[in-house]
């Protein structure tokens, strides 16, 4: 059996974590199987990179800070080989570009394009434990390209398709996916299972503990995937396809997500394509726009409302000031909050989303904009409201038992 593992920045934080890591993947060489092990930098690292280049200026080039930020990764997969090494364990650390990981060229934010795994498989047949730092890639002019923050699951996966790997297993400080933050939520229950829809969901709108773009590409390549934690044995959580008996559960989980702002356009010029135009070019400075409320055109004109993460609104704010003749009026809330019920059970169960308006209504949280799919229902509310009505909530669907 193959297995890929990788192992988040506080699985490795620091050397004495980096040897409990090597002890697992000893284990797992031990009992007779294969293992690839994906890293990422050791916790606080790229933050620490990010600060050096800083130093010098607030607007580093894209280009230099791959080749910087790639080198927190290195650094750990060369440490945990030369742990194994220690233990007697043949293991070989390699980057991302020996690795085979091929990328675009939008640097900081690339995307994996192809991946030649000869060398880990030539690797893997001499009986090595191959280690590779996570998060990186070469772009097809030679340079270093970087997959974004959480990365390192994206490397993870995308090895395990390519490698044909048995199963992905994802580790980090907690032991599994739950049906809500258990720090807002002390009753929430981990689950056994959950379907790559509903985690892709659920990491979409604010859970921390799978990258988006990672379940996105398990799911296309039909990789499974388990959530587990680096300081326990407990089973985890199997991400994987969708079955009869999860449509049986109507909700699987709620999620908060405070990085949330809100845009609001007042006066907008009533023309086609004004929409097209505003959304294009926040696009372009990579811009994430969650939710879209637009009211019917009066007058010539109209009310335009949007929400992008909290850390990406000066950005937007700046973007919106170049429609200074098409819009009379903005404002801004980053005072707001997004909370979502999540479960692949909605599909067939009619008044999940009249449950959440009824709770939130008894509890006098107003909803500021609504957005919903297939499979959840989500909601920007007073951000002060956010932990209440993820209480709520959970217990209205049954989660705590």
């Amino acid at each position: 059996m193959l297995v890929v593992h990788k192992y988040g920045g506080t699985s490795v934080g620091d050397l004495e974590r980096i040897e409990n890591v090597a002890n697992r993947v000893a284990k797992v060489k031990e009992r007779g199987d294969d293992v690839v092990v994906v890293v990422s930098a050791m916790s606080g690292e790229t933050n620490k990179l990010i600060g050096y280049a800083e130093h010098f200026t607030r607007h580093p080039a894209k280009k230099e800070m791959d080749m910087l930020l790639s080198s927190g990764e290195r650094v750990t997969a060369a440490l945990l080989s030369i742990a194994l090494q220690a233990k007697g364990y043949d293991a070989v650390a390699m980057s991302g570009r020996q690795a085979g990981i091929v990328t675009d060229n939008t640097h900081t934010y690339a995307r994996i394009e192809s991946i030649d795994p000869t060398a880990m498989k030539n690797a893997i047949n001499h009986g090595k434990i191959v280690v590779v730092a996570g998060f990186q890639g070469m772009n097809k002019d030679g340079s270093v390209t970087t997959l974004g923050r959480g990365g390192s699951d994206l490397s993870a996966v995308a090895l395990a398709g390519a490698l044909h790997a048995d199963q992905c297993e994802i580790y980090s400080d907690v032991d599994g996916i739950y049906t809500t933050d258990p720090r807002i939520e002390p009753e929430a229950k981990k689950l056994d299972t959950i379907s790559y829809d509903e985690m892709l969901e659920l990491s979409s709108l604010g859970a921390k503990v799978l990258q988006n773009r990672s379940v996105e590409l398990a799911k296309k390549l039909k990789v499974k995937l388990y959530a587990k934690s680096s300081f326990s044995d407990n089973e985890g959580t199997l991400i994987t396809e969708e079955s009869n008996a999860m449509e049986e559960v109507l909700v699987s989980g709620v999620v908060l997500d405070k990085n949330q702002a809100r845009v609001t356009l007042r006066g907008v010029s009533d023309r086609p394509g004004i929409a097209a135009e505003i959304f294009t070019k926040l696009a372009n400075e990579n811009i994430n726009v969650d939710m879209i409320i637009q009211n019917m055109g009066t007058d010539g004109s109209t009310n335009l409302g949007f929400t992008v993460p909290e850390s990406e609104i000066e950005n937007a704010k700046q973007v919106m000031q170049t429609f200074d003749h098409d819009i009379e009026g903005m404002d801004y809330d980053e005072k707001v909050c997004k909370v979502s019920v999540v479960g692949v059970g909605m599909k067939s169960h009619s008044g999940v989303a009249a449950t959440a308006f009824t709770i939130l209504a008894e509890n006098n949280i107003n909803i500021q904009m609504i957005s919903t799919s297939e499979i959840k229902v989500s909601m920007v509310i007073d951000e002060k409201y956010g932990e209440l009505a993820i209480r709520t909530l959970h217990k209205a669907y049954g989660l705590n038992r």
